[in-house]
């Protein structure tokens, strides 16, 4: 309740020298009290004027902060809300990510599959003229079997002795036979193609056969008859190709002069 003017009034006792506690407790106890008490007041009443607006501002903080801070809670709870709401979203949004991902991998799988196989039906439609005309090669293959096997197996027991002149008129007059027979047979029939491959032509001439025609004949003779054949070899080309040929063999090479046939006789 002290006011400024109060403090006025009191200003000039307390600007006096003889105004304080010592002065007054040489004239009486209880008034030394009141001297210190009333320099108190004027005291406090300085000091709570500057502390009565900083209070009333505190007051005022206070409220703007607890109204501050409600506004916080209220959004920290949104925020938590949105928080949640978006991690949902994320973990959608990364679920779909992945399957996206699944799916583009399945599509690039499917994609190299598609072209492989777009590929392999190019490079098959390429190859169903060969195998259709393979097919019917083996089909008439199967049906002239029989004259064909004919032809190989006379050439194979009559042949031998005649040079290559006679032995094409022979199979000129057995295909006449077979014709008039109705036996069927290839027209374009290779002897040497049917009774043997070219990977043994070769191994042949590189152990010293020759590579005519004949000479391949005569060499088919020699391994596929079932008789033991008798070479009429002038040149000597047919004796070098059966040395080097059953060299690994441990062929033994004699003479009809050697003295164990000489012993025999």
């Amino acid at each position: 309740s002290i006011t400024e003017e109060t403090v006025e009034f009191l200003q000039p006792y307390l600007d006096m020298e003889d105004y304080n506690l010592e002065t007054a407790k040489k004239v009486c106890g209880n008034v030394a009290g009141l001297c210190s008490w009333t320099q108190a007041m004027v005291y406090f009443y300085g000091i709570n004027k500057e502390v009565l607006p900083l209070k009333a501002n505190l007051a005022l903080q206070e409220g703007r902060l607890a109204a501050a801070q409600m506004e916080l809670n209220s959004a920290q709870n949104q925020l938590d809300e949105k928080q949640t709401e978006l991690d949902e979203v994320q973990a959608m949004y990364d679920a779909a990510v992945k399957e996206k991902q699944a799916l583009l991998d399945d599509a690039e799988a499917c994609r190299r599959k598609m072209n492989n196989a777009t590929a392999l039906i190019e490079g098959l439609g390429g190859e169903k003229l060969r195998w259709t005309a393979s097919s019917k090669n083996f089909q008439n293959q199967i049906i002239n079997l029989v004259g064909n096997v004919l032809l190989a197996t006379g050439f194979l027991s009559y042949s031998g002795p005649f040079n290559q002149e006679y032995r094409n008129l022979l199979l000129q007059l057995w295909k006449k036979e077979m014709d008039n027979s109705k036996i069927p047979y290839s027209k374009n029939l290779n002897l040497i193609g049917m009774l043997v491959d070219n990977a043994t032509v070769g191994e042949w001439n590189l152990q010293g056969l020759p590579n005519d025609d004949l000479s391949i004949q005569n060499g088919i003779i020699v391994t596929k008859a079932s008789r033991y054949p008798l070479l009429i070899d002038p040149q000597g080309q047919g004796k070098i190709w059966i040395k080097n040929k059953e060299k690994n063999n441990g062929l033994q090479v004699t003479a009809m002069n050697h003295k164990f046939f000489r012993s025999h006789i």
